[in-house]
């Protein structure tokens, strides 16, 4: 999203919360926008402006959106259909009844996210070969924690703004062990600790 379109976003906001736009100084304004370009930076104008237009239409209390809110709804919006983590156990459930002899067919038949939470064919069929109490205690309720966890990072994972995630990013190869080193000193790992914490406290 351009400045300019975050602009056009934020006149929306303005126009339906005029009571609390209406003491800010140009500067003050100016300084929204900057810091929502930034945020929105990497997302789509039509996208950002369905999200606040779902949330005019449906807020109740009469305050604008924070930006967590905004970005939480462009998550909605973008994966409408996603499941529970109970739909979720429901297909691998599925497939794991019919695991013992059709374990690849069922495996390939499961979402992509699903298929990295079983790993692989042999894991549905050692599923189907447990007996029904605890595939469906011990196993379901592993999975589904799995499942919400994973849920849970790439939804946090789809709202990070995209400088925010390359700077992560170059934070963990920059610190990161060398390839081969089996162990590394208690000095040597405080260290390392310490200038990530340096790092971040500079953003």
């Amino acid at each position: 999203m351009t400045k300019s379109e975050t602009s056009a976003v934020l006149t929306i906001l303005l126009i339906a919360y005029p009571a609390f736009y209406k003491d800010k100084s140009e500067h003050e304004l100016d300084a929204v926008v900057k810091f929502w370009h930034k945020m929105f930076a990497d997302d789509d104008a039509q996208l950002v402006t369905a999200a606040v237009e779902a949330f005019i239409a449906s807020d109740k209390k009469g305050f604008p959106p924070v930006i967590g809110v905004i970005k939480n709804k462009i998550a909605d919006l973008m994966r409408p259909e996603y499941m529970t983590e109970n739909e979720a156990w429901h297909l691998v459930a599925k497939a794991v009844s019919n695991g013992i002899y059709g374990a690849e067919q069922e495996f390939e038949k499961l979402p992509p996210v699903l298929q990295k939470l079983v790993g692989s064919p042999n894991q549905l069929r050692t599923w189907a070969m447990m007996d029904s109490e605890s595939l469906h205690t011990v196993v379901s309720s592993n999975f589904m924690r799995s499942y919400k966890a994973r849920a849970e990072y790439e939804r946090e994972d789809l709202l990070m703004p995209g400088d925010v995630k390359k700077f992560i990013s170059e934070l963990s190869s920059r610190w990161a062990l060398p390839v081969g080193a089996d162990s590394i000193s208690a000095q040597e790992l405080n260290e390392r600790r310490n200038n990530i914490r340096a790092e971040i406290e500079r953003i």
